[in-house]
């Protein structure tokens, strides 16, 4: 298996509750469990810290850490800004190639919708918004952007398993590359601040099925 495959499976035992706040994620446990060597092990663990979802102390190990409703809310309210600061620019600088590789990403967005594959639906989305924030034509954003999409990858990736959240993305990502294509900086950051955003009933959601994994 692959780093990022052992990183997938990993974040799905914490959010069905195998795995719980404060437990120690052993290398070599883990190795034995997946047949690989400690190497991708702990490279799919780095991940898991990359993103907030583990801690490693020194001398100790990783060990899993939930973020709190507040934690949560602040990092989904700023990434939804810079995802709108992102579709601002991108509109106004976006190159006819990045476009036609958003609406490529988008075909295979569908494909994954019309199939039912969450998992092939969130990589598609990951290469959708990895372009856009390349097309801002700034590197200091971009790479701010690619930060904090890490850091919140194993709960963006979650809400996917919403029922007709597939979908909803799937048309918001459709009105991102109109306005994209049109040049309209605004429709183009309002759509992408939504699209990210994690508020009312969607933030319940989410709270609730952190809940139920650590139950």
């Amino acid at each position: 298996m692959r780093p990022n495959d052992i990183a997938d499976a990993l974040e799905e035992l914490v959010f069905t509750g195998e795995f719980r706040d404060g437990d120690r994620l052993d290398e070599i446990t883990l190795a034995a469990r997946f047949g690989v060597s400690r190497t991708p092990i702990r490279e799919a663990l780095q991940r898991l810290v990359v993103s907030g979802l583990a801690e490693q102390l020194p001398r100790r190990g990783v060990f899993i850490r939930q973020p709190g409703p507040v934690d949560l809310m602040e990092m989904f309210e700023t990434m939804a800004e810079i995802e709108a600061a992102c579709g601002r620019l991108a509109a106004l600088r976006i190159t006819d190639a990045a476009l036609a590789s958003l609406q490529q990403a988008n075909a295979r967005c569908l494909a994954a919708v019309t199939a039912g594959d969450a998992d092939g639906y969130y990589r598609e989305n990951q290469t959708f918004h990895h372009v856009i924030y390349h097309e801002t034509g700034n590197s200091f954003l971009e790479q701010e952007a690619l930060r904090l999409n890490r850091r919140l990858s194993p709960f963006r990736r979650v809400q996917l398993r919403w029922r007709g959240r597939m979908a909803q993305s799937m048309a918001e990502h459709e009105t991102v590359v109109a306005a994209l294509r049109d040049g309209d900086s605004v429709r183009a950051a309002d759509t992408l601040r939504a699209h990210v955003a994690v508020q009312g009933e969607k933030f319940h959601q989410l709270i609730a099925s952190l809940r139920l994994a650590a139950q």
